[in-house]
């Protein structure tokens, strides 16, 4: 990257004139990036996801210094360093309490997570301060789900470690210019009844109309920006899927675009290769087959219908469409929630 010295210069002004820390950091990050550093880089020095420097990157590109006055505050601090609640998710969501010395426990509650807090980190905290402290990262008292079976553990390794590796350095290279991840899912307007504060005793009753429309969602993260794409579909077939390509396209008109996805039978479709031979900057990257805990809209989905769909009935085929496309609104105006949410730990 050519180092441009008049902007560093206006920043190293504007830099001097500001209060407030977070701000501070965030012409740091774009002034180390003018200065030739890479976003890991920055990231190592500055404490920080590659994927938020990123973000700061992008928007000082497109909207200048004053882009970078995000409403964006970290809140109370916390008796974890960032780095212990790191290694608190990471426990978390890889490990049950057998795993890690609490003989014959399978479920994490809160009494257990503030022994290991204990144990690891010689902290003592209350268990309702481990409760809003897990909140705030994006945790919550949920019901454990089956996996697949057939899931091959080497083969996600080594597309971790290897091919999205690989595509990370090609990114950073500028070799890529945009890295997203896709997916479909079903939206039905009966969708799963989920638990919910109520009265004791007492059970909220949804209201149904006898009929059970839906939509068909095709959705994109970018894996740089946060930035949420999506399309609603009466049918997850081959022609939508192209369709959503050329969204994606029309919204991305310059540079290479990488595309990591399933293995769906669209996804594989001898009808596309027409449209892929056409559009050869649009590269299809493939992740193992039974992988969805590889594919961050996975979680885009679940988060979807947890704030949005469950625990309502929608008479009206537009009322789905209309709570979607708010939910999508709404979180595309604070993506480092989407970074924080679906994408730093990849």
């Amino acid at each position: 990257m050519k180092m441009n010295n008049e902007e560093i210069e206006y920043l190293n002004t504007a830099m001097k004139k500001v209060s407030d820390k977070r701000l501070y950091e965030r012409y740091l990050a774009v002034r180390l990036r003018l200065e030739g550093h890479t976003l890991k880089e920055i990231g190592d020095i500055l404490g920080r996801a590659r994927q938020t420097i990123s973000l700061y990157w992008h928007t000082y590109q497109k909207q200048g210094l004053s882009g970078l006055k995000m409403d964006h505050s970290p809140g109370q601090p916390t008796k974890l360093t960032e780095e212990q609640r790191r290694q608190l998710a990471a426990m978390l969501e890889q490990h049950q309490p057998a795993d890690v010395g609490f003989e014959a426990r399978y479920t994490w509650t809160l009494p257990l997570v503030a022994e290991w807090i204990k144990q690891e980190f010689g902290v003592t905290m209350s268990v309702r301060g481990i409760s809003a402290m897990l909140k705030r990262m994006n945790f919550s008292f949920t019901k454990a789900t089956y996996t697949l079976a057939k899931a091959d553990e080497d083969a996600q390794a080594f597309f971790k470690k290897h091919t999205f590796a690989e595509l990370k350095r090609q990114v950073e290279a500028e070799k890529i210019n945009h890295l997203l991840f896709e997916d479909e899912s079903m939206i039905r307007s009966y969708q799963a009844l989920q638990y919910n504060w109520f009265p004791r005793g007492r059970q909220r009753k949804v209201p149904t109309y006898g009929k059970h429309e839906g939509a068909k969602l095709f959705g994109a993260i970018n894996y740089e920006t946060g930035q949420v794409h999506h399309r609603e579909e009466e049918k997850a077939d081959t022609e939508a899927f192209i369709r959503f390509l050329q969204d994606l396209l029309t919204a991305y008109p310059n540079g290479k675009i990488a595309l990591i996805l399933d293995n769906s039978r669209i996804h594989h479709a001898i009808e596309l290769q027409p449209f892929l031979e056409e559009h050869s900057r649009l590269q299809l990257v493939f992740l193992p087959p039974y992988s969805p805990n590889l594919n961050p809209v996975e979680g885009l989905w679940l988060w979807l219908k947890a704030d949005v769909v469950n625990n309502v009935f929608f008479e009206k085929f537009y009322k789905i469409k209309l709570h979607v496309s708010q939910f999508m609104k709404r979180i595309n105006q604070q993506p480092l929630e989407t970074i924080d949410r679906l994408l730093v730990r990849l």
